[in-house]
Formats: structure tokens, C-alpha cells, sequence
């Protein structure tokens, strides 16, 4: 007997379908964004990082183009289970011209579709609302200035024809996703009129008619950033209002809240009341500071509320992390990979049973089974998950990043 078939009749005794729980987790797309391979530089002529973005670190080998950007995206996809979607930034315009972010058209992401459809996968968006010089203050759609806040304006109604040519020519459903860094440093004395103009911001920027049928539209909160640590005009309380009253969905980044609130408390409560959400999940230390994705309890408690809302298909999950101490290619396959490994460890419970027992109030067998299960071998049953993908088990994956950053990395200076 396998390791697999030993794990898999351990799981079996428990009331757990395995096969059922790979089949489920192997039509899981989750979006690998693609501003960890160059850390969040774009092809903007290269502008310098602001609004509370920062990455950390100078690990030899970041992508300097599009054509090594997709190379590294294509070497981590190869040592990743499954078919996913790749997270795109509207400063990834693959364009000869120059342009400026409020006339930007779909032609200008072309080649992004066309490296999709070669592969297999789907795109999700965001309008990038940093790092130019029209943000140079910290305020884009709040901005007291009309002509900067129309320019933002203009800038995400663009992003929104791009994110629905993307859904068509893939024939998907494209997450658009809006986040802006404004706020204040210092309290500020008056709150209200930057959430005022926010508000009527979007407003403006939804009345554009997209096809709902392959854009899903999205706001993201911050609770602060570097430089902002006072105000947030997008805060959480101001999103989750804004989104219920229109009819779109709150975007929920793990490191975008108060240190000692978790995403995985939250899944649940908005999933009563919006019939879908999106997650960027990251792995918060202290703040939102971008690590890299690890197998923590809070991950494992955001797969199994995905898992136990019967949501798989409700919830768009997407990676935001941008770490430049490390091989940006390994920081990449251990988020996806993680991210795969919570939602499977969910999977592999015997949930109806667990809740059963919370509903007839036996917190005693409750509690001893749900200990139990921590150490039952969820590993045995993800190594033939890889396996049955054609992807290295184990942390032999490391290797093809050696070997790849020996070949091809270091030859970029």
C-alpha cells in the first residue's frame, strides 16, 4: 500500500471523500500576481515606488521586461499545481508608445491575452492608482483638485474596458479591483469631504456599462499605509457600505486591517449578504507589510470558512505579497502552494460531522477530533496532488528554481 492509499483510507474512516476534495481543489483558480517578479516596478519607465508601497529587499534576478517577466510567471506556473490566473497591474501595459494611464486601451494588454490564452489561463485587473506623478500628494479619486480626481477617473473606466476585453477573449470572468492609497499622515480636520469626493468617484466610474457576465467589480480597504497612518479615505467601514448599496463586491486584503483582526473571521459575514467576495491574501507581520504567504493558522482558517461556506466558486483568491529578499520565483510557488495546501486541508475534514457536533453543543468530542485532525497526513495527500499535476513533489521543486536562476537569472544585472 501507497502513502497515498494508506492516507486516503485514514481520511476515508473519517467520512472524507479524497478523491472528491482533489477534484474540487484542481478546478480552484487562484490569481499569482504579477508584481511579485519585478517588485511592483512595472514598465513604466521604471518610476519609483509611492503610496505606502514598498518592497524590501535586493535578491539578484528581477525581471527588467515583459519577455522575463513571463518567463519567471511560466517557470513558476511549471511547479504549480493546476491551471490558474495571472493578477495584472495596469502599469503592465505591454506597449511601443507611450501612454498615460487614463488612455490606456485593451490593445495595450494584447500581448498579456495572448500570452493567457497560449497557456491556458485567466487575467484578473487592477487600475494602478500610484506611483505617478499624478498621486504624488497621496490623493487620486478623493483629491480636492477635479482635474487630478477626473484623470483617476478616467484611468479606472479605462481599466474596466480592459478587465471585460480580457473576460471575452477568454471567455471568464475578469476580478477588477480598485484600491487607492489616499489619506493623511496626521489627523486630519475634516474627514468627511475626501469620502464625499470618493463616493461620487465611483459613482461615476460605475455608471460605464460593462458586461457583468466577464467583469466582477471590486473595491479594496486599507486600514493605513507608510505615510498614511492617520486617515484612510477607502476605509473598510466606507467600502463595505459602498459595495452592499451598489451591488459590487469588497475585496479583502489580510494585511489591510488592525493587527489583531482576521480576513477568516469576515469570510462568513459577508458571504450572508453579497453573493460573492474577493480575497488578496498575503502574510501580515505586524502590518501590512507583504510577506510572502506561509501555511499559518490564519491561512488555514481562511480555506476552511472558503471551504465550509461551500464557496469555492463564490470567493475569487488572488496572492498580493512582493518580496525582494528572496528568489522571487520560490516566493511565488511557496504563496500559490500554501494557499493550495489550506484550502485542502479544509477539504479533508469531515465538516458536516464538525458542525453537527457544534450544533448539539458536544464541544468535548468537538475539540478532541478537531486536534486529531492536525496531525492526520494531509501531506501524503498533497504530494499525489501534485503528482497527478505533473508537478515536482516536496520541496524538489526547489531544484528546477536553482537550476533556473543559475541558467537565467543570474545573467540579468
Amino acid at each position: 500500500m501507497t502513502r497515498f492509499e494508506s492516507a486516503k483510507e485514514m481520511y476515508q474512516n473519517i467520512g472524507v471523500d479524497v478523491d472528491a476534495a482533489l477534484k474540487k481543489l484542481n478546478n480552484v483558480k487562484i490569481s499569482m500576481h504579477c508584481w511579485q517578479g519585478d517588485d511592483v516596478a512595472g514598465f513604466e519607465n521604471g518610476s519609483s515606488l509611492d503610496g505606502g508601497i514598498a518592497a524590501t529587499g535586493n535578491y539578484p534576478g528581477k525581471a527588467r521586461n515583459s519577455a522575463e517577466l513571463m518567463a519567471d510567471l511560466d517557470k513558476a506556473f511549471s511547479l504549480i499545481p493546476g491551471k490558474h490566473k495571472v493578477n495584472l497591474h495596469a502599469s503592465y501595459a505591454i506597449t511601443d508608445e507611450k501612454v498615460d494611464r487614463d488612455k490606456l486601451e485593451p490593445k495595450h494588454f494584447k500581448a498579456w491575452v495572448d500570452y493567457a490564452k497560449d497557456r491556458g489561463l485567466g487575467l484578473d485587473f487592477n487600475p494602478t492608482l500610484f506611483s505617478h506623478p499624478k498621486a504624488a500628494n497621496g490623493l487620486t479619486l478623493s483629491s480636492p483638485d477635479k482635474k487630478i480626481r477626473q484623470f483617476w477617473i478616467d484611468h479606472c473606466k479605462a481599466s474596466r474596458k480592459i478587465a471585460e476585453y480580457f473576460g471575452k477573449a477568454l471567455r471568464t470572468t475578469t476580478l477588477n479591483n480598485i484600491w487607492i492609497p489616499d489619506g493623511y499622515k496626521n489627523a486630519p480636520a475634516d474627514r468627511l469631504s475626501p469620502r464625499k469626493r470618493l463616493k461620487e468617484s465611483l459613482d461615476e466610474i460605475f455608471t460605464q456599462k460593462v458586461d457583468a457576465k466577464y467583469i466582477a467589480d471590486c473595491v479594496e480597504s486599507k486600514v493605513f499605509g507608510i505615510g498614511f497612518e492617520s486617515y484612510t479615505v477607502g476605509s473598510s467601514e466606507f467600502y463595505m457600505n459602498y459595495a452592499a448599496k451598489n451591488n459590487i463586491m469588497c475585496l479583502m486584503d489580510t494585511g489591510h486591517y488592525h493587527p489583531t483582526e482576521v480576513v477568516s473571521d469576515k469570510i462568513s459575514a459577508l458571504l450572508l449578504f453579497s453573493e460573492k467576495l474577493a480575497l488578496h491574501v498575503s502574510h501580515p507581520v505586524r502590518w501590512d507589510s507583504d510577506h510572502v504567504l506561509v501555511l499559518n493558522d490564519e491561512l488555514k482558517e481562511i480555506g476552511k470558512e472558503i471551504v465550509r461556506s461551500d464557496a469555492l466558486d463564490r470567493v475569487f483568491i488572488g496572492l498580493d505579497f512582493f518580496d525582494a529578499s528572496i528568489n522571487r520565483i520560490a516566493a511565488w510557488v511557496v504563496g500559490m502552494r500554501n494557499m493550495q495546501k489550506s484550502l485542502l486541508e479544509a477539504l479533508l475534514m469531515p465538516n458536516d460531522h464538525l458542525a453537527k457536533l457544534q450544533e448539539t453543543e458536544n464541544f468535548t468530542e468537538l475539540m478532541a477530533l478537531q486536534e486529531e485532525l492536525k496531525t492526520y497526513p494531509m501531506g501524503d495527500i498533497w504530494d499525489y496532488f501534485c503528482k497527478m499535476n505533473n508537478v515536482p513533489e516536496k520541496q524538489n521543486w526547489l531544484i528546477d528554481v536553482k537550476n533556473y536562476e543559475k541558467a537565467v537569472l543570474a545573467k540579468r544585472s
